[in-house]
């Protein structure tokens, strides 16, 4: 079994398997992580668009999973500005570059890393910004060049999240931003629907092999904290109904389906009114040299 990444305990309780993968929560700290993950040569093929109808999706700016993309791009942009209204922003995880147009549209001096090498292609053929392919570990950047790093949906999918919250760190200059999004397993919707998830073989929150983690408000900031950040707010969301539950036309092919949407979706929608959203938001400061 893998090692928590957070307090490297070998102890974990089993949560949910799926694909073969399982998940499963670390006994000493509550992080919950996949213990089977696939090797790098396996979530490489993940996120090549040839392999995923959803990646492929986003590279058509008139598709269902672009255009929603475009609404969070801009609730994106919305949290970020709470903290931080200019500056050099470097978008981790930049996708095709939704994010990217709206930020610079903004006033940052805007780049992208994307992992993805057909994603890349487009985010730069979409913006006209420099965009690396790769990690924050392959990054060029000099350690203490950013201003902002954003992180939307990212953390969940890296092998290390540990390991690349502390190059964050390295990147940012003092009193830089860290702004980061991920799903929530402490959220009303999951907490709700997981005594059934085991018993179905159903549990839409978590999606492994592509999440890797499944952070909790209080895991995500204790990891944050842990690379030498200042956690300075959250928000609470709820994941987009169709995207978790399915689109109204499918569901009305699949009576169990829309059975289970009837009894979760409220609590999804309500989640976020009490501080239980299935994803949120976090910001985090470096300090700054005294």
């Amino acid at each position: 079994m893998t090692e928590c990444n957070m307090c490297g305990s070998a102890s974990a309780k089993p949560l949910f398997r799926a694909k073969g993968y399982d998940l499963v929560r670390c006994v000493q700290c509550d992080l919950a992580y996949v213990s089977n993950p696939p090797d790098e040569n396996a979530l490489r093929k993940l996120y090549s668009a040839g392999e995923s109808d959803y990646h492929s999706e986003l590279h058509d700016p008139g598709s269902t999973a672009s255009r929603r993309m475009a609404t969070i791009a801009a609730r994106h942009l919305k949290f970020t500005r709470r903290f931080v209204a200019s500056g050099r922003l470097v978008d981790v995880g930049c996708s095709s570059g939704e994010f990217l147009l709206l930020a610079h549209e903004a006033g940052f001096d805007c780049s992208g890393i994307e992992f993805s090498r057909e994603s890349a292609e487009e985010a730069h053929r979409r913006t006209g910004l420099g965009i690396e392919r790769g990690t924050l570990h392959d990054t060029t950047l000099a350690p203490g060049s950013c201003d902002v790093l954003t992180l939307f949906d990212v953390i969940e999918h890296v092998p290390d999240p540990s390991a690349d919250l502390r190059a964050a760190f390295d990147l940012l200059a003092p009193g830089g931003w860290l702004v980061l999004s991920t799903p929530n397993i402490d959220g009303l919707f999951p907490r709700l629907s997981y005594p059934l998830a085991n018993r179905l073989d159903y549990w839409p929150h978590p999606e492994p092999p592509h999440h890797l983690f499944q952070f909790s408000e209080a895991t995500l900031a204790r990891m944050v904290e842990s690379a030498g950040f200042r956690v300075a707010g959250t928000r609470h969301c709820n994941i987009d109904l169709a995207y978790t539950f399915g689109a109204p036309a499918t569901l009305a092919r699949m009576p169990k389906r829309l059975a289970y949407a009837a009894l979760f979706a409220p609590a999804a929608k309500l989640g976020p009114l009490v501080g239980m959203g299935d994803w949120l938001y976090l910001a985090a400061r470096k300090p700054s040299a005294n």
